[in-house]
């Protein structure tokens, strides 16, 4: 039974140093998290109750504005190749 919760322990051990490690942002990562990581970092940008995302809302006037910038930008970039 000893050995048995020594055992037990030692696993806790290992799984609070893997905890420890990923608080403090050690033991860099490539590829892609695991799902339980990323489900924790998506809580602030969770859906609504009803499980549905909603559009922004933009007032007319502030998509007047992004419409003329961005008919600024194409306008910009069609006549730098006009150019040259």
């Amino acid at each position: 039974m000893l050995s048995q919760l020594r055992a037990e322990r030692d696993q806790i051990d290992a799984a609070i140093m893997a905890l420890e490690t990923l608080a403090r942002g050690g033991g860099k990562r490539r590829g892609r998290p695991p799902k339980w990581m990323s489900e924790a970092n998506s809580e602030a940008a969770a859906p609504s109750e009803d499980g549905k995302r909603r559009p922004r809302k933009f007032s007319p006037e502030a998509r007047r504005r992004m419409a003329e910038a961005q008919r600024r930008r194409w306008a910009a970039k069609n006549q730098a190749p006009a150019e040259s």
